[in-house]
């Protein structure tokens, strides 16, 4: 199914809804829900924006400041019931990345592959290069008014998840970004990118840059210690920027297990189903042939044997080894 507004607004019409991001919400998540918001808003609907987890990035804390919207944690909302309505922007109810809340999983809007089918009452699981595309499109279509701080949101939220249009980029982000890129206000723009880093980001770098391991066009990298999933998706894409890598993998220990970011340039290793076939027995992943990302549980990282960073790379290399190239440097 695709987008159709009117079908959307009226499913949600007299209903109490939510707009639920992934678990530590990044930027094109954000982003999303509160264009979603706005766009609800103008045909007389509210909603809640609201996630699990944690909000962790500079960025991402800084958009709630810039953009005067509220994103509440699941913990703040003690009166969601089960008749309530839920839609996910961004993610997709059953996948690792999102809290089962206890409203009802109506709707969903989402760029990703679906991994585990689900019967929402309306689905516009579309590919793209970011969700924001996709809700910056709902304003279009249905010609709905688009101020000028939801058009620096959607902006921001496209340029982060394509990486300045240079990842996973389709002609429909192109064309919203001509038609968000008209209603920006740009002091807002320059704010957001004058605050992307802290000092534990650049940690984060350097933990990577002392722990990266090369295996032809492989590139491995561990950051031992808890780090935010942005944090790690950034430090991912540093990785696949150096000349002799074509697909990255960076993963960092949490108290409650491993997560990785894989990054791929590729067409023939997608980043998605080889992150999902590396862990499968262990733990779970997924994604876009670009970018993926996959955990495993504290209590099965054993299974990995005493020296897991060997075996998490021999898992990778295998799987790359059967679908193009991989040879220790």
């Amino acid at each position: 199914m695709n987008m159709d507004w009117k079908k959307l607004v009226s499913l949600l019409k007299g209903h109490k809804v939510y707009i639920q991001t992934h678990n530590y919400p990044d930027p094109d998540a954000i982003a999303s829900a509160f264009g979603l918001q706005v766009f609800l808003k103008h045909y007389g609907i509210d909603s809640i924006l609201c996630y699990d987890g944690k909000i962790e990035k500079l960025n991402t804390k800084r958009m709630l400041d810039i953009f005067h919207f509220e994103l509440y944690n699941i913990d703040d909302l003690p009166d969601m019931k089960a008749e309530d309505y839920i839609v996910t922007v961004d993610a997709q109810k059953f996948n690792a990345n999102i809290t089962d809340f206890i409203g009802e999983e109506v709707a969903c809007i989402d760029h990703h592959p679906t991994f585990i089918p689900c019967d929402y009452l309306y689905k516009d699981v579309r590919y793209a290069g970011s969700c924001s595309t996709l809700v910056a499109e709902y304003f279009k279509e249905s010609n709905t008014p688009m101020d000028s701080n939801t058009a620096t949101a959607l902006l921001y939220g496209l340029r982060i998840d394509t990486n300045n249009l240079t990842r996973g980029v389709t002609p429909l982000d192109i064309d919203m970004f001509g038609y968000l890129y008209e209603y920006v206000d740009t002091d807002k723009l320059s704010a957001l990118n004058n605050s992307s880093m802290e000092l534990k980001d650049l940690q984060a770098y350097g933990a990577a840059i002392q722990n990266i391991r090369i295996y032809d066009n492989l590139g491995f990298a561990e950051i031992p210690f808890d780090c935010p999933d942005g944090l790690i998706a950034m430090v991912s894409d540093f990785i696949l920027d150096l000349d002799v890598v074509e697909f990255a993998v960076v993963y960092a220990t949490r108290e409650d297990g491993l997560k990785f970011s894989v990054r791929s340039e590729l067409s023939s290793l997608n980043a998605g189903q080889i992150v999902a076939e590396a862990l499968a027995d262990i733990g779970s992943g997924g994604g876009h042939a670009s970018m993926a990302g996959g955990f495993v549980p504290s209590e099965n990282i054993e299974k990995l044997g005493h020296l897991y960073d060997e075996e998490i790379e021999r898992r990778f290399v295998t799987i790359c080894k059967e679908k193009g190239s991989a040879e220790h440097k």
